[in-house]
């Protein structure tokens, strides 16, 4: 029997600009927080490590129209941060990047042990059945609060998998492949 495969958080992430996986999505900013420019960051990070060991960040509502920004202090919260960018130097400047994601290198983030895997690593792999029938690709993740759902998409079909070990057989990233074992109901017949 094979071990549960166990994820990684991350945010409600769909097939992006980014399509290299060279940046990773780590937030969104909210509002401004306070009078000197800081903003607050809604967080897609199941863990903040990370921030400590960042000098800039990509932010912007695009990855074709983020700016870099030196980070000149971060301060973490429960399900949130707050950053201090460089060059933000007031409230109405922080102000204006309200709604705007937030993106770090992927190769800050730290290596996921087996059977983990980073959502961007999901979206876009093939879906088959054990029994070799192709059922789409991975176009979404979002959360649920027990576990992760994978949308599969293949035409108008949506399938929604929910990420457990009983339904989720394997993943191949190398090979750009998700095997699945349908549970009754999983599909309509």
């Amino acid at each position: 029997m094979p071990h549960p495969l166990r994820f990684a958080n991350g945010p409600f992430l769909k097939s992006s600009n980014d399509s290299s996986g060279r940046l990773i999505e780590i937030g969104r900013i909210v509002r401004s927080h306070g009078l000197d420019g800081r903003v607050k960051v809604l967080s897609y990070l199941e863990t903040t490590e990370l921030l400590h060991g960042l000098s800039e960040l990509l932010v912007g509502r695009t990855v074709s129209e983020a700016l870099w920004f030196p980070l000149a202090a971060v301060r973490i919260g429960k399900d949130f941060f707050i950053l201090k960018l460089s060059g933000i130097d007031d409230r109405d400047a922080a102000a204006g990047l309200n709604g705007s994601s937030v993106w770090t290198p992927a190769e800050k983030m730290k290596k996921l042990p087996e059977g983990e895997y980073y959502w961007r690593e999901i979206i876009g792999l093939q879906v088959i059945t054990e029994d070799g029938r192709n059922l789409g690709r991975i176009e979404a993740v979002f959360p649920t609060g027990s576990n992760d759902v994978y949308v599969c998409r293949e035409g108008e079909r949506e399938i929604l998998l929910p990420a457990v070990g009983n339904v989720v057989r394997r993943i191949d990233t190398d090979q750009g492949v998700m095997v699945v074992r349908l549970l009754k109901g999983l599909v309509e017949s």
